[in-house]
């Protein structure tokens, strides 16, 4: 589609193509919908709170007994029915940032920029070289352009003298093309966009060529002549090596084929093949090899370990009086007393 070019006097000095893939897009209302509410959500901060009834100072002591007075049971002053109460159901931190997918953000993006075009809202600046970063220089391309409502003014590039001229101006914002968005676009009435910037757009936006329709246009152009058709090429002939690279198609028997082939062999074959079937199964173990004479006596010689005997309860009970018993013996004898008097003296 063709649409005029505009110079910083406001004059008509010619037309640009633009592409029907970004500029001429039908509006999708569900998806500028969710475009919008994402980019809303993602400006919000999310620091909002209240405090509930545990988080409110006060309120730890009974207002009144439970019984007998005519009121109200109440626990606390802090509740959400008292002043100076708990909140219950109000707003706490949280993080509103939602991830947009790309797909969708371009496909707002560019409903966007057509809705401007069919509202006659779509302005195309031929450069910004008169703007010099004072306040009067914008004032006048707006005034030149007819523009005494909300604006937005997009550049290709960051420009410093475009930004700080529109700085001090209300209901006026510039961007560059990179950071252009669906919410912008809406919030302002009229769009002022640059030539280089309409370009760098249709290079951003513009929809790719997919691999199935660039294989479509591949095969358009690739004709073929009636000489090259396969129905009149010959069909070339197997060689040998071919024949015999190909594999023997395997053929299945029935199973009274298998029976009878089996009924038909003689006793003596069907002795062979149980013999070498359960040689098979079960090989024949190999003989060991004898040991040596010097290690055999070794081990006849060497007593066998007597198997250990296991312990109860009882037997360490027994243990423990005799061990007990013993060392008493031996105490006395050292002292040179009797088992009967260290007895009795104990006793006294």
């Amino acid at each position: 589609m063709e649409h005029p070019v505009k110079n910083q006097l406001g004059d008509t000095i010619e037309t640009i193509e633009l592409s029907d893939d970004v500029f001429s897009v039908p509006m999708n209302n569900a998806v500028m919908h969710q475009a919008v509410v994402i980019y809303q959500g993602n400006k919000r901060q999310g620091t909002h709170d209240t405090k509930t009834r545990a988080q409110v100072s006060g309120g730890g002591r009974k207002p009144w007994i439970q019984k007998h007075t005519g009121r109200a049971r109440q626990g606390s002053t802090r509740s959400p029915q008292w002043r100076h109460g708990g909140v219950v159901f109000g707003p706490h931190p949280r993080d509103y940032r939602k991830a947009i997918p790309r797909k969708m953000r371009r496909q707002a993006l560019k409903c966007a920029l057509s809705d401007k075009i069919r509202q006659s809202n779509f302005i195309c600046l031929d450069s910004t070289d008169e703007l010099n970063g004072k306040t009067q220089s914008m004032t006048t391309l707006l005034y030149n352009l007819g523009i005494s409502s909300s604006a937005l003014i997009v550049t290709a590039s960051a420009q410093s003298e475009v930004f700080r001229a529109g700085h001090n101006i209300p209901r006026l914002w510039t961007t560059p093309v990179n950071l252009l968005n669906a919410n912008d676009i809406l919030n302002y009435k009229t769009l002022v966009m640059t030539v280089e910037a309409a370009k760098l757009a249709e290079q951003m936006w513009a929809d790719p060529i997919g691999h199935r329709q660039r294989r479509a246009t591949a095969n358009i152009g690739d004709t073929r002549t009636s000489d090259d058709s396969p129905e009149t090429q010959p069909t070339p002939e197997p060689t040998s090596s071919q024949e015999s690279s190909t594999p023997a198609r395997r053929t299945r028997r029935s199973a009274a084929a298998r029976a009878d082939e089996t009924a038909s062999t003689t006793p003596e074959r069907r002795r062979a093949s149980t013999s070498t079937q359960s040689e098979q199964e079960n090989p024949p173990t190999t003989a060991r090899r004898p040991r040596s004479t010097a290690a055999a006596e070794s081990e006849a010689q060497t007593p066998p370990t007597p198997r250990r005997r296991r312990t109860n309860t009882l037997d360490l009970w027994f243990f423990r009086g005799a061990l007990g018993r013993r060392c008493a013996d031996r105490h006395h004898d050292a002292h040179g007393l009797s088992a009967d008097a260290s007895r009795r003296s104990a006793s006294l």
